[in-house]
């Protein structure tokens, strides 16, 4: 099991700087005038996590990708704690020849296999849900 160590230190209001474990800044802030709020970090956690594994497999598979949007789309509980109970993942692929079985192949591979943020928020009970696109150019 690897360990990881990040930090968050309040600057003012509802700003934090949070140092991740590489050592990149992140901007947090609840108000959203600084920086992303935490929970839309975690809406762009995800976004990250899966588009990485669906173009490094792609990749793998020898499509000539050129261009991969997430657009995440998520509804969250009406109550404190004010949770996401619905993530929409879809996903815009761009490029010359693209096989749509083996883009869907990627975004299943993704969900149910390779991407930690996805895994760790259907386990706590967010319903998340997938589709994708195919573009050529």
């Amino acid at each position: 099991m690897s360990k990881s160590k990040a930090s968050v230190t309040w600057q003012e209001n509802k700003a934090f700087m949070g140092v991740s474990p590489s050592g990149h800044n992140v901007q947090i802030d609840a108000d959203k005038e600084k920086g992303a709020s935490p929970m839309e970090l975690v809406l762009l956690g995800l976004g990250g996590c899966a588009s990485y594994d669906v173009v490094s497999i792609l990749q793998k598979s020898r499509q000539d990708v050129t261009d991969v949007r997430c657009e995440l789309t998520a509804q969250r509980a009406e109550t404190i704690p004010a949770v996401y109970t619905d993530i929409h993942i879809h996903f815009v692929v761009t490029g010359q020849d693209i096989k749509e079985k083996q883009v869907e192949k990627a975004v299943h591979l993704s969900a149910e296999k390779y991407c930690s943020a996805s895994r760790m928020l259907v386990a706590g009970g967010v319903n998340v849900t997938h589709d994708f696109e195919v573009i050529a150019g």
